[in-house]
């Protein structure tokens, strides 16, 4: 197998996890996070860092928004490394109000299997 087609079939395996990070955020399901989060796993928001388990806590809580949309992404791969900034929209359900957030998450391929390492986000009222 050449670089060529790893990296597609990286890409690929990127956009997935992207895609099943944001709707696992938007369904409060912490079972799916627990699959590719990865067991040294951060995430930092706006005032506040949390670890894996922390985490997993605080996603398996109703969100406090619907309709995440996600409109740009970019995924860069640096060898066993890749980062993935986007941008997106939601609502809040306590007053209605639409947001943007912006988001980097880190991935690292570990034993032949893409988990994700760390997470920052900067969304407001999330």
């Amino acid at each position: 197998m050449n670089d060529t087609t790893r990296s597609t079939e990286d890409l690929t395996i990127l956009e997935q996890l992207n895609l099943d990070y944001n709707n696992a955020d938007q369904a409060s399901d912490a079972k799916r996070f627990s699959e590719f989060l990865a067991e040294d796993f951060l995430v930092q928001t706006p005032g506040v860092t949390r670890n894996r388990d922390e985490y997993l806590e605080y996603i398996a809580k109703p969100r406090p928004f619907k309709d995440l949309a996600l409109l740009e992404v970019k995924i860069r791969l640096l060898g066993d490394v890749a980062l993935i900034h986007g941008r997106g929209t939601y609502t809040l359900l306590a007053n209605g109000a639409e947001q943007e957030a912006l988001y980097t998450d880190v991935y690292q391929k570990r034993e032949g299997t893409w988990v994700c390492v760390s997470a920052c986000a900067i969304a407001p009222g999330a």
